[in-house]
């Protein structure tokens, strides 16, 4: 079986079975230079007060911290965001979250470390971010352990995220640089 994956910084496909040094997009040289395009600075801080805002009332949310950040890391997965994952990897782990399962987030559905009710939410993150849409199956399962109002705020959570990581992917802002609460 070949699979294909793509470079998240440059329009290149590559093939697993296929992959060279040259060729892996860890070292593609438009992967290994990217330069910020633009600067949140020269963003309208009213904008990003806004989206700030809403981080902060999830936050203070019903919603468990670590299934919210477990949450924020899987829509990064699915969105290819480096900074993202970058901050959603820290904050998951400050919030004790052990690396095996978020190594293993990826492959969620075959593993036994998470939940029926993260299970839940993570088809429901799954198919929002990847299809923007839920199928009646995936919604039911959810009311089976989260009340409206939480399933709400998860619908925002996704949402947001989708977001940050589209604006970071298009602004390419460099990764790495993050501390944990640095956003408030």
């Amino acid at each position: 079986m070949v699979v294909f994956i793509n470079c998240f910084i440059c329009p290149v496909t590559f093939s697993y079975a296929h992959l060279s040094y040259i060729q892996n997009p860890i070292f593609h040289p438009k992967c290994k230079n990217m330069k910020e395009r633009i600067s949140f600075k020269d963003v309208p801080q009213e904008a990003v007060t806004a989206l700030l805002s809403l981080g902060k009332f999830l936050k203070s949310s019903e919603l468990d911290e670590k299934l919210l950040a477990l949450i924020e890391y899987r829509v990064s997965q699915l969105n290819g965001c480096v900074f993202c994952l970058d901050m959603h990897h820290k904050d998951a782990v400050h919030l004790g979250e052990t690396e095996q399962r978020l190594h293993s987030l990826p492959a969620w559905r075959e593993c036994p470390w998470y939940s029926d009710a993260e299970r839940a939410a993570l088809a429901y993150t799954d198919s929002l971010t990847i299809k923007a849409n839920v199928d009646d199956d995936i919604f039911t399962a959810m009311t089976s352990f989260f009340s409206n109002k939480e399933i709400v705020d998860l619908t925002f959570a996704i949402a947001l995220t989708s977001t940050w990581n589209r604006l970071n992917k298009a602004f390419r802002t460099a990764p790495g640089t993050y501390r944990v609460g640095q956003f408030g």
